[in-house]
């Protein structure tokens, strides 16, 4: 009945939204034709009061324009006579003036003749002498004219290379904002991500815990049910007063409606937390294109800032070739560029024969040879320089005692080069392009290894190199404090330097020389410790998405035959289900041999098997307490066997690599051992607490122990007396939000500091390393013999 009531009040509930709908719409149309007919009929007005109003501005205008047309017509006639009048009375005057000057002049001229025939020889003269003095001044005055002219240009280009480099700073103050405001949003995106996961998690554990207790209700009320059947079967005149078993039925009634009352709220609870989780995930969407547009500016304006820099530098070897010039031409000794000027402006120089073709010399001649062979511009070879060292080092060039050549390499020529101590420069904005179109494959853990190596050996070898500033041997200036992010972050960074260790020999001091790094270099660092934990990231990842399809098939024990499961976890060897472990111990010699060839840090290698473990740990162990078929006596046996060859592998990969990774394994070693002890009712809920699993929660202990059942040998759980006391733990922990969930959630977290990936190589490793062999048969490369 209380189905077809449902029914019922479903189709009532449909028919009446029909008829509601059907009668708005009709009520709306209603609405919107006596609204359009108003409209119009006010249309029609508006329209005729404006088009009289239209109308008489236009007559007016009319007849201001017949009245202006009026009045300046006789404006202009009135104008006309006076000036026709002042024009005949000033022309009368004018001729009269002019008759009088004509006799004048005539009477002038003749005195003038008279005059002039006596000054002309003096005239003569005296123009002679200063033709020849002005000849002398305008030769000087053009000389110190062409110098200034040099001198100005030569100002203006070095005024236009201040600009770029203030256009320089202002693009690298936006690039450090950008990428700050990137790093918040990423770190907000994760912050939110993880909290509606751990939320998720929480809601979907207690919707589990009430079906749970909801089914362990209904087997209640199915057992009293049936021995209430068996009670009316036995004794037949106790069913004319069942006054007992009504009051049981109504109670287990009423607790099953509370459940499903609160079962239904915790629905509608997730519902509305979905419908949360949806619109987060669009804002995380719209804050990732934001993202991703500050990532292309960066980008964008990096590449603005290289052809700055550029530009610069050619600008400044530029100036630097024409002061040259300027100052070696024939007879100018080297001097400085004010004594030069004030030489070029003096008209009595010893030396009158320069012309402008000797002061404009061409460029080119500041990079001739002695023998007059021409020769590259110095930038131009520190690019070919930069590109041959790339060539190189994208290919695999390999390992040299054990340490990979491509990163001693890219240290020796940064070293070389002075790249530490620039100010500016494009090298390593160009090796971290290379780093990442390199790993771009990041399905291969072989390619991922080997440039994982390469950068984490540079980071330690960069690490090793750089050194405060002002601890060099002369006094230096105090720079301030810097009031940006990265400032504070780099100024901290140069303020802890690695630990130099003085009881090495001084060839692994000369191996790894300190010097004074700058921000380019300190930029560069951040990069490499980003790229670091990337590729770590990928690799761990790559093993995990490997084991993942493995671990679903290790879980639980397979069937032999009908209802018999196999008997004892020694008889696993030789069956064919025990690939499933063996294919699992395979992914793991794979990786390790993997990262033995390539030379990965064991720290790292460490770090890498102990998440994966973890990991193992996590989906072993929620499986476990997830699934009741899994909770068995011969299951505990088969993953108990497979953790025995896990513990194998562990021994056999030594600490060096495995390190604690067997420890992570504690919570299924100890829930599988407590699942094939023999005679579980005979222990104590201390002994299980203190001996048997101290690691396990009492929310986790009280799961398996509901869930566990024997299938080979039919044995009993737990007493009931264990199972009350479990419970009322569990009561008073319920106030707990965190004992709540008895899941374990894995951790996807960089486990590794900088620290300790320095602390973990030496500098004297690198004393017998050899760089690539490609580029010590370059002759520009002569110091990589040293």
């Amino acid at each position: 009945m209380a189905v077809l009531d449902t029914k019922r009040t479903e189709i009532l509930g449909k028919s009446a939204s029909i008829i509601q709908r059907k009668i708005r719409s009709y009520m709306a149309r209603k609405s919107f034709i006596l609204f359009r007919r108003s409209t119009i009929l006010i249309q029609s007005v508006c329209r005729g009061e404006l088009a009289r109003h239209d109308y008489e501005t236009k007559r007016r205008e009319a007849s201001c324009l017949r009245i202006q047309r009026d009045l300046r017509m006789y404006i202009a006639r009135k104008v006309y006579k006076e000036k026709r009048a002042s024009a005949l009375s000033v022309q009368t005057g004018m001729r009269g003036m002019a008759a009088r000057n004509e006799l004048r002049f005539r009477r002038q001229t003749k005195a003038a003749i008279l005059i002039q025939s006596h000054c002309r020889k003096f005239l003569a003269h005296s123009k002679y002498v200063k033709l020849k003095k002005a000849t002398i001044t305008t030769q000087s005055a053009w000389r110190g004219r062409v110098a200034r002219k040099e001198l100005r240009s030569l100002k203006m280009a070095a005024r236009e290379t201040g600009a770029l480099q203030a256009a320089k700073n202002k693009l690298e103050k936006q690039v450090e904002e950008l990428t700050w405001r990137l790093q918040l949003e990423k770190r907000m995106r994760t912050d939110l991500e993880e909290a509606k996961t751990q939320e998720n998690t929480k809601l979907r554990t207690a919707v589990q815990e009430l079906q749970l207790q909801l089914k362990e209700a209904k087997d209640t009320l199915v057992k009293e049910r049936e021995a209430a059947k068996t009670a009316a079967e036995t004794i037949p005149v106790i069913q004319e007063v069942p006054v007992v078993d009504h009051e049981l039925t109504e109670k287990l009634n009423a607790e099953n409606a509370e459940l499903k009352d609160l079962v239904s709220s915790l629905k509608t609870k997730i519902i509305e937390t979905e419908k949360k989780y949806e619109e987060t995930y669009k804002l995380s969407e719209e804050r990732l294109k934001q993202a991703m547009e500050a990532e292309s500016m960066i980008v964008k304006l990096k590449t603005t800032m290289h052809s700055l820099e550029e530009r610069i530098a050619d600008m400044e070897s530029e100036n630097k070739i024409q002061w040259q010039s300027l100052l070696t031409n024939k007879g100018v000794p080297p001097q400085s560029p004010d004594l030069a000027s004030k030489v070029l402006e003096n008209g009595n120089h010893a030396n009158e024969s320069i012309t402008l073709n000797d002061l404009l010399l061409t460029p080119e001649k500041g990079f001739e040879t002695p023998d007059n062979k021409p020769r590259r511009p110095p930038i131009d070879r520190q690019h070919e320089d930069v590109d041959a060292l790339m060539e190189c080092v994208v290919k695999d060039v390999g390992f040299s005692q054990g340490k990979p050549v491509a990163a001693f390499t890219i240290y020796k020529c940064l070293l070389h080069w002075k790249s530490f101590e620039a100010e500016r420069t494009s090298v390593f904005d160009r090796l971290v392009q290379m780093i990442g179109s390199a790993i771009e494959d990041q399905d291969s853990n072989d390619h991922m290894a080997y440039w994982l190596s390469n950068t984490s050996t540079l980071l330690f070898l960069l690490q090793k190199s750089m050194k405060p500033a002002g601890t060099a041997g002369t006094a230096s200036v105090r720079k301030p404090q810097p009031t940006s992010l990265f400032g504070r972050m780099t100024m901290g960074f140069r303020s802890s330097p690695s630990t130099v260790n003085f009881g090495a020999a001084s060839a692994a001091l000369e191996t790894v020389k300190q010097v004074e790094a700058k921000y380019p270099a300190l930029l560069f660092n951040q990069q490499l410790i980003a790229y670091v934990e990337k590729m770590y990231g990928i690799i761990r990842d790559n093993l995990k998405k490997e084991l993942g399809s493995l671990l679903a098939l290790c879980i639980q024990a397979p069937r032999t035959s009908k209802g018999s499961v196999l008997r004892s976890g020694r008889s696993f060897g030789k069956e064919s289900h025990t690939n499933h472990w063996q294919g699992i111990i395979d992914c793991l010699n794979t990786l390790l041999t993997t990262l033995k060839e390539n030379f990965v840090p064991p720290v790292l290698v460490q770090k890498i098997f102990t998440q994966t473990f973890q990991y193992v740990n996590v989906q072993l162990f929620n499986s476990l307490l997830l699934r009741r078929e899994c909770c068995t006596f011969s299951n505990g046996e088969y993953v108990k066997s497979g953790l025995a060859e896990l513990e194998l592998w562990c021994c056999q990969a030594k600490d060096e690599y495995a390190g604690s990774a067997w420890d992570e394994l504690k919570h299924i070693r100890q829930a599988v051992g407590f699942l094939v002890i023999h005679q579980k009712y005979r222990i104590s809920y201390d002994e299980i607490i203190n001996d048997l699993c101290p690691v396990l929660s009492v929310q986790q202990l009280y799961r398996i122990c509901t869930l566990y059942w024997d299938d080979n040998y039919n044995t009993r759980s737990v007493s009931s007396e264990v199972i009350s006391s479990m419970r009322v733990l569990m009561t008073e922990d319920s106030n707990n939000a965190v004992s709540n969930s008895f899941l374990l959630d894995d951790n996807s977290s960089i486990p590794f500091s900088i620290d300790e990936l320095s602390n973990s190589i030496e500098v004297k490793d690198f004393l017998d390393v050899k760089p690539a062999i490609d580029l010590l048969e370059n002759p520009y490369f002569h110091f990589l013999h040293e």
